[in-house]
């Protein structure tokens, strides 16, 4: 399964709308002019930190965070790891910030398919906290990271312990029953496929999945059907993307 067709998960909460709001990196804490600076140059969040020496306390860490979003909202994901790797160096020892931050600059590396950094990221923010709500991000991606790194045994444990921790988090299911898959677990993959479908996961790539244990599993007329219902929902999302750019 490629990147383009596994969503990375970001941080709870912090996901980006397809209409994201321009951003700048002026806010309070960093005081720069924005008519002097390039809007989206990390080096100028770097070069006002190290110049001023700013405490960790008089940086605001969660709009670091927020330009790194913004950076991975317009694929800019170099600029995106050092922006979030600033959040979590300036954010308070083992806080729910530096855990966030550290999710996230995992998800960034693994947009540019560097998995062992990804995997560094995410175990880090697992050792601020193995059961907070960042942690099912942060081991749902991390099991992603290390399928692509070619450890799909140990990735398998990390996608059933994002269930555990947060039982209502459907790219976690849907994790999980694409790793049973690969197992040859079919049954359980198909029901893990059905608790991220009946969690709001309603998309073409889901689908697809559930059609391929199906007939492995020798259901061919249910996994036709399946399959079928997952090419209507590509073609309605391609037709959407196409009026929306008509649109814009």
């Amino acid at each position: 399964m490629t990147d383009e067709e596994r969503p990375h998960e970001f941080s709870s909460g912090q996901g980006l709308d397809e209409d994201y709001e321009e951003f700048t990196l002026d806010p309070e804490e960093l005081n720069a002019d924005p008519s002097q600076v390039d809007p989206v140059d990390t080096r100028v969040i770097t070069d006002l930190l190290d110049e001023r020496n700013i405490a960790k306390e008089q940086v605001d860490t969660e709009s670091l965070i927020d330009v790194g979003l913004s950076y991975m909202g317009i694929n800019r994901f170099e600029e995106a790891t050092e922006t979030f790797g600033r959040a979590a160096q300036f954010a308070e020892d083992d806080s729910l910030a530096e855990q966030e931050a550290w999710v996230n600059k995992g998800v960034a590396h693994a947009q540019l398919e560097e998995y062992d950094e990804a995997i560094g990221a995410y175990r880090e923010a697992l050792r601020i906290d193995d059961d907070s709500e960042h942690a099912a991000s942060a081991e749902t991606n991390l099991a992603y990271a290390l399928y692509e790194f070619g450890e799909s045994e140990e990735a398998l444990e990390h996608a059933e312990r994002a269930v555990e921790i947060d039982p209502r988090f459907a790219q976690a299911w849907y994790n999980r029953g694409f790793f049973l898959v690969e197992r040859g677990l079919l049954e359980d993959a198909v029901n893990a496929f059905d608790n991220a479908i009946r969690l709001g996961m309603r998309n073409a790539e889901v689908l697809e999945e559930k059609a391929r244990a199906l007939d492995e599993l020798g259901e061919e007329e249910e996994a036709e059907a399946v399959a079928e219902r997952a090419e209507e929902l590509r073609k309605e999302a391609e037709q959407e993307m196409v009026e929306e750019f008509e649109e814009g």
